[in-house]
């Protein structure tokens, strides 16, 4: 059975008065928010590092989709110990709608993410960044071969078990970035798997590999996994900070509480300084779905997931030929 979660719109904003450019993310509220979803499996935070061996992709279109979307999830991966990667399809040169991010040129734009995506794979814990530089909101552009040729390579190069990406099947996806490159991680992984494609990367010496588990998040996803993230909290609100050229998040807070300030009033909740207003703004406002879908599964904070694959089952044939083989006489 799946669950889905209230379609999630990026510029769906609120936006302080007094003149103020920053900006919170508004979540649709769901009628039945309150109740514990049903029939979905609830992922918990593992004692030691189980999956120490194990490699993991986290791939996003833009600089802020992981830490908007699946930060927590990543972090607690790494955590458990899978060796980590962070794919960026493009190189955000188109910046920010009005209110978010930083604004600037299209060369402070590039510029400006590239600097918080390496950021962002470090709070992470992620050992390497691959920046594809597409141009953004371009790639409907890209050859569909071309970019699965790409993803195929790193598969087989980083022998990558598992990648976090956008739900290739995802419903109210606006964004045509999100929708390549969801569409050519889909491909890639079993792809990447088969000697027969790209047998020119097998003779550079890479080996046919394929990808086994897949997190998919999405605006409304078709919901089968929730990962509890309340683990990995602090490190969520450090990779939601660190997107400061795009996103809600950034320092918006500091930039409300200096705008409070030049009318003479304040807020508690962003305490006396910059980094302070920072975090309690993302805490508040940034996990606020994070914290109310924790709340439902009784949990502080919790991501949602269409998943895909994890430790292979026996096939009927070899639980058959277990079963009935007999030796030869």
């Amino acid at each position: 059975m799946t669950s889905r979660t209230p379609f999630l719109n990026r510029r769906d904003i609120l936006t302080a008065g007094l003149g103020c450019t920053c900006s919170a993310f508004l979540y649709a509220q769901d009628a039945r928010a309150d109740e514990k979803p049903r029939d979905v499996f609830v992922e918990r935070a593992a004692e030691g590092t189980p999956h120490k061996g194990k490699v993991l992709l986290a791939v996003q279109a833009h600089s802020d989709d992981i830490p908007l979307m699946a930060g927590g999830a990543v972090a607690k991966l790494v955590k458990e110990g899978y060796t980590g990667y962070l794919l960026r399809a493009t190189n955000d040169d188109m910046g920010d709608a009005p209110g978010l991010g930083t604004a600037g040129s299209i060369g402070d734009h590039v510029l400006g993410n590239e600097r918080d995506n390496a950021e962002v794979a470090r709070v992470l814990g992620l050992k390497k960044v691959f920046d594809l530089n597409y141009l953004n909101h371009r790639m409907a552009d890209v050859s569909q071969n071309e970019l699965q040729c790409r993803l195929i390579f790193l598969i087989r190069l980083l022998k990558v078990d598992t990648v976090v990406c956008w739900d290739p099947w995802a419903h109210d996806e606006e964004n045509p970035d999100h929708v390549a490159i969801a569409r050519g991680i889909e491909a890639a992984c079993w792809m990447a798997g088969r000697a027969h494609d790209y047998p020119e990367q097998l003779a550079a010496g890479f080996a046919p590999h394929a990808v086994t588990e897949k997190y998919y998040y999405a605006r409304r996803p078709e919901i089968n996994r929730y990962v509890d993230v309340s683990g990995v909290l602090e490190q969520m609100i450090d990779a939601n900070r660190a997107n400061r050229a795009k996103g809600p998040a950034g320092n918006h807070g500091s930039r409300l509480r200096a705008e409070l300030a030049k009318s003479r009033q304040k807020l508690p909740l962003l305490g006396d300084d910059d980094v302070m207003a920072d975090r309690n703004y993302i805490r508040e406002f940034i996990l606020a779905r994070r914290q109310a879908l924790g709340k439902t599964l009784g949990v502080p904070y919790a991501e949602a997931f269409h998943h895909i694959g994890g430790p292979a089952s026996p096939s009927t044939v070899e639980e058959y030929v277990k079963k009935n083989a007999v030796p030869i006489k």
